[in-house]
């Protein structure tokens, strides 16, 4: 069987263990509805954003959705490796890159169904985008380009957990950080330290990138840096996590 195969067969696997595990498409895809509702109706009237609030949380939650599919991601990964079913891959020859890539994109393609079904919820609250056919497709690179990087590092993640249940937990930073940028207020309205780290940490440029082109105005000082943190991120979680595989396995 070649690696594109194999790497097909592994990705059937994990999407069909996504989808039969209900608190996963809870976390997934419905708790980032849940988030916004909540925000745009609880709290969207104490924030001052100078534009609908609806229009300025939505590119926030998105990056949020793409986060709450993580703990799911990192389980998953680190059941593989404690319940023995990579012994029995290893036998039947299925490649080391197909089982990771099978992780990876099962996670992309959750975090593509989580952000339409967010959208679609966005614009029933009148979510009103002045984004073009080329910023559509801008937002769709990033979101792919973000998944990708937060699966690889997720996985990495998962594998150096020592039980599933740690794998869990490990996701949680990486699920709390949007609430530390400009994804729910401004980094501008936040205190002294916190104004600080929400600024400079890799999510708010990713969120303004999003944000941008959902205006139809992104700015190059956040696509550039947005990008930048995505392939770093990428590239770390993907060596790390070969690494640890190749260790534990």
């Amino acid at each position: 069987m070649s690696a594109k195969s194999q790497s097909l067969v592994m990705l059937r696997r994990d999407f069909k263990h996504i989808t039969r595990n209900p608190t996963s498409v809870f976390n997934a895809v419905l708790m980032p509805i849940v988030m916004m509702l909540m925000f745009v109706y609880v709290f969207g009237d104490a924030f001052s954003v100078g534009v609908d609030y609806i229009d300025y949380a939505t590119p926030g939650l998105m990056l949020l959705a793409v986060c709450y599919g993580l703990g799911a991601t990192a389980t998953a990964v680190n059941s593989d490796m404690t319940k023995g079913i990579i012994n029995r891959f290893k036998v039947m020859d299925v490649s080391r890159n197909a089982v990771l890539s099978g992780h990876v994109v099962a996670s992309v393609l959750t975090n593509l169904i989580a952000i339409a079904a967010l959208i679609g919820v966005a614009f029933l609250l009148g979510f009103s985008p002045n984004a073009g056919l080329l910023d559509w497709l801008g937002v769709a690179g990033m979101i792919v380009l973000l998944g990708v990087a937060a699966a690889w590092l997720t996985v990495a993640l998962g594998l150096a957990a020592k039980s599933p249940e740690t794998a869990g937990m490990a996701a949680v930073p990486l699920i709390m950080l949007p609430f530390f940028s400009s994804a729910i207020v401004p980094a501008d309205k936040m205190g002294p330290g916190v104004r600080q780290f929400a600024e400079y940490q890799p999510f708010t440029p990713i969120i303004e990138t999003l944000r941008g082109l959902l205006n139809g105005t992104p700015q190059t000082a956040d696509v550039i840096p947005a990008i930048a943190w995505c392939a770093v991120i990428a590239l770390a979680g993907y060596l790390w996590a070969s690494s640890t595989f190749k260790k534990r396995a």
